[in-house]
């Protein structure tokens, strides 16, 4: 392997579905976290690229979400 592909193997990307999401975030419904989904073109999360779709599943990019929870409060992320 070289470098590039060391790098790679070695970016863990934290997708989680909506269930997996809620269940290690507690803080958040999955009532609520589904609004804030189907709602994503108007309130900015579309945007924020926080939310991927494969077919029907739909995943979370958990630093993503929580960039954009942080800039909603006008926190930089």
């Amino acid at each position: 392997m070289n470098t590039q592909q060391t790098e790679a193997v070695q970016t863990a990307w934290a997708y989680l579905t909506v269930n997996q999401f809620t269940e290690k975030h507690s803080a958040f419904t999955i009532g609520g976290l589904r609004s804030l989904i189907f709602n994503e073109h108007t309130n900015g999360l579309a945007k924020s690229g926080a939310i991927v779709r494969i077919g029907r599943k739909v995943l979370i990019d958990e630093a993503k979400f929580f960039g954009w929870v942080a800039a909603q409060n006008g926190v930089a992320a």
